[in-house]
Formats: C-alpha cells, sequence, structure tokens
C-alpha cells in the first residue's frame, strides 16, 4: 500500500475512534436525564400515594349520596350533594390497626425515603452537575449505585401497594363468597394506582441506571472504540531512503 494511501486509511481508524467517545457520552447523558425524570415523576407518585387517603373507594352503585375512601391514616366522607368533606382520623399511629395498614405504612414510608435518597444521590452524579467534575468514574458509580437504591425502593414500594390492593379483593370476596353486604363494598383508590405507577416507575429508572447504562458503558471501553489500539501512524519517506535517493542523484550528475 502506498504512503498516500496509508494515510488516508489511519485518518479514516483516527476519526471513527474519536466518534466512539462522542456517540457514548452522549447516549449516557441521554440514560441519566431520562432516568432522573422518571425517578422524579416516580417520587412523586409514590409521595402522593402515601400522603392521601383514598387507597380503599366504595364500589356500591346504590350509594349516590356520599363518595366514601379510606387511606392509611385517616377515613373520609364526602357529600356528593353539597361537596362538603368530613374525615375521621386514625387513634394513634401506634393503635391496633389491620396488618395492611400497618405493612403498608411501613413499606411506603421506607420506600419514600430510599427513593429520596437514590434521587439526591443521581441528581449528583450526573455529568451536567459540576459536583466531582474530575471524577468521571466516581460520578458513574454514583448512578450505578442510585439504581441499586432505586431498585430496593420500588420493590418495597411495589410490594406494600399490592399488599394492600390483594387484601382488599380478597375481603370483596369472602363476602361476595358468603353473600353478605354490610352497606358498602369497597375497591381499589386512585391512591393505591399511584402506589404502584410510582414504584413500576422506580424500578424502570432503576434497571436505566443499572443495566442500560453498565452495558453501554462497556460497549464504549471495547478496544474498537480505543485511540491506543490504532495501528501506529505510517512514516513519511524521508530519512534513509531520501538520502539514498539523494545520494544517487549526485553520483549521476557527478559522472554527467
Amino acid at each position: 500500500m502506498s504512503w498516500p494511501r496509508q494515510w488516508i486509511r489511519y485518518l479514516e481508524q483516527r476519526q471513527e475512534a474519536s466518534l466512539c467517545p462522542l456517540a457514548g457520552v452522549l447516549m449516557s447523558a441521554i440514560l441519566q436525564m431520562t432516568a432522573f425524570g422518571l425517578t422524579l415523576l416516580s417520587a412523586l407518585f409514590l409521595l402522593l400515594a402515601t400522603c392521601t387517603d383514598c387507597w380503599m373507594v366504595n364500589a356500591d352503585d346504590s350509594l349516590e349520596v356520599s363518595h366514601k375512601c379510606r387511606g392509611l391514616w385517616r377515613e373520609c366522607v364526602t357529600n356528593m350533594q353539597d361537596g362538603v368533606r368530613t374525615c375521621d382520623q386514625y387513634d394513634s399511629i401506634l393503635a391496633d390497626h389491620p396488618v395492611k395498614i400497618v405493612v403498608t405504612r411501613t413499606l411506603l414510608i421506607t420506600a419514600d425515603l430510599l427513593v429520596g435518597l437514590a434521587l439526591a444521590t443521581l441528581l449528583l452524579g450526573l455529568d451536567c452537575i459540576k459536583f466531582l467534575k474530575e471524577e468521571p468514574r466516581v460520578k458513574l458509580k454514583m448512578c450505578y449505585g442510585a439504581g441499586v437504591i432505586l431498585g430496593i425502593g420500588s420493590i418495597l414500594g411495589l410490594v406494600g401497594s399490592v399488599w394492600y390492593a390483594v387484601d382488599v379483593y380478597v375481603e370483596r370476596a369472602m363476602l361476595v363468597s358468603h353473600n353478605l353486604f354490610l352497606g358498602v363494598h369497597y375497591d381499589f383508590g386512585w391512591s393505591c394506582w399511584l402506589g404502584m405507577a410510582g414504584s413500576t416507575g422506580c424500578f424502570v429508572a432503576s434497571v436505566l441506571l443499572t443495566c442500560c447504562l453498565h452495558a453501554h458503558t462497556a460497549v464504549t471501553q471495547t478496544p474498537e472504540c480505543s485511540p491506543v489500539c490504532l495501528p501506529p501512524a505510517p512514516n513519511h519517506p524521508q530519512g534513509p531512503q531520501r538520502r539514498v535517493v539523494t545520494s544517487k542523484m549526485y553520483t549521476m550528475n557527478s559522472r554527467v
């Protein structure tokens, strides 16, 4: 291969190798920002699910006068005619409550704390934040850690929400199987759905931060994307060869 073609091939390889890190940085930033936005929205859903009081709603079509909701902290009744809403606060946090309320409270509060910690860790680990800008490996580990914490929090939140929903379904199925009617039948409320949606969103964000980000980082660090593995630059036809050609020309001119 002639010398100009060697240089053209070498420059093409250099250009391909330089595009790999740029594409890797762009894709990593997209994954981080997507996970951060999803985590922020999911954390809001989990917080609303924990604080609101509509985990169970009355599902009896004959009751058109009032709308009754039960939550983790109180029970509320809304008059459908004048819109007046009255709530009965539960006696105490430490009082004797049904198992579904105690378990859901514990799991949801723990999930909220873990998701909040993961959100703060992920915020500091974003590439667009100047915190530890000179330590990209540390920031990448912070993103991985946030993903692991999010995964744990999402599992706890999902278990708590599904536990409550299953308990409501079992209670309703038992009443129907025994032909019992206590004046009102309950169904899943929007707070329960918020808890499930928030937990699912946190789990998806955890997958983005752990599996997808790790896989993409491993691809960008392959030998094909490393400039170190490029062949050395071809030598310019100078030095000894150039001197030999010059000496031959000098000899021919001397003979003439």
